[in-house]
């Protein structure tokens, strides 16, 4: 099981257990999964042999589709976690995570910094967390949604080259 705890292990997985599904539909839910999102949708693509430019198309898709929710919801629902007994200590873990150390480069740099954030392909990066936290930074959502989409972007062209153009880079 120490296999799942990996990014790349969680893609397998799924990819291996999804079967039966179609190849656009694995990769869509993929996107959407927080951790995951398009870096790891885009793994599953090559794994599942779809071709680049349908892979772009359904990773984005997946990885956009819950970025509005978390934008307008977060706050709302984590404020609402905290009044739970048994979600107390995840919402607070989710909010001191989210305005502590990861924080710094958004703060600091709002627009350059959130897409930067989403964009750079690293543990604990993307458009989930830096949704979470433009949103409990309070950073203008109009702003934010540009330098999100723009981050995602500069993901998938990253991504795109790791898993497509280097032959062999996560070991398929």
């Amino acid at each position: 099981m120490d296999f799942l705890f990996s990014s790349e292990g969680m893609v397998r997985w799924l990819t291996e257990n999804m079967n039966g599904l179609p190849k656009e539909l694995i990769i869509t839910l993929i996107s959407m999964l927080p951790i995951l999102e398009l870096r790891g949708g885009l793994v599953a693509a090559a794994i599942l042999d779809v071709p680049m430019w349908k892979a772009v198309f359904f990773c984005v898709i997946g990885n956009v589709i819950p970025i509005p929710f978390i934008l307008l919801f977060i706050e709302k629902i984590l404020n609402w976690m905290k009044t739970v007994k048994c979600f107390k200590k995840i919402a607070l873990w989710l909010e001191a995570r989210a305005t502590g150390e990861k924080s710094k480069q958004i703060r600091k740099y709002e627009f350059i910094g959130t897409l930067l954030f989403v964009g750079i392909p690293l543990p604990g990066t993307g458009a989930w967390t830096g949704s979470l936290i433009v949103s409990l930074l309070h950073v203008d959502r109009k702003k934010a949604s540009i330098a999100i989409a723009c981050g995602i972007a500069l993901a998938c062209v990253i991504m795109c080259i790791l898993t497509y153009a280097i032959p062999g880079f996560f070991g398929f």
